[in-house]
């Protein structure tokens, strides 16, 4: 008899990945990024996000979130091996960095 392993679909430290995905990549980039960018002087530094809020404005850098997010998830899903953590640590990692970055970017504009 061969015993299959299962991958929760959310559950365990991935739940708690995908909560600091959502806080660092999804909010903490997001609010600072429109911190940054009101406070003038300031641009978004992304090769995607950059060029598309100087064309459409700020309220694109939503619509990637959007698109980004459940891209991601959906990736995270299909992988059906322990190491789809890496998914959401991604994320998180990302996340974390530009956080910080666009803190100091403010603050020396300021």
């Amino acid at each position: 008899m061969s015993e299959t392993q299962t991958i929760p679909v959310v559950g365990g430290r991935d739940r708690h990945l995908w909560v600091a995905a959502v806080l660092l990549y999804g909010v903490g980039d997001t609010v600072t990024t429109f911190w940054g960018l009101s406070t003038g002087g300031v641009a978004e530094a992304g090769p995607i996000a950059g060029p598309l809020i100087d064309a459409y404005g700020r309220g694109t850098l939503l619509g990637i979130k959007a698109v980004v997010f459940p891209l991601f998830y959906l990736l995270w899903w299909l992988l059906r091996t322990p190491g789809r953590v890496a998914v959401p640590l991604a994320l998180v990692v990302v996340g974390g960095i530009v956080t910080i970055w666009n803190l100091i970017v403010i603050a020396s504009a300021l």
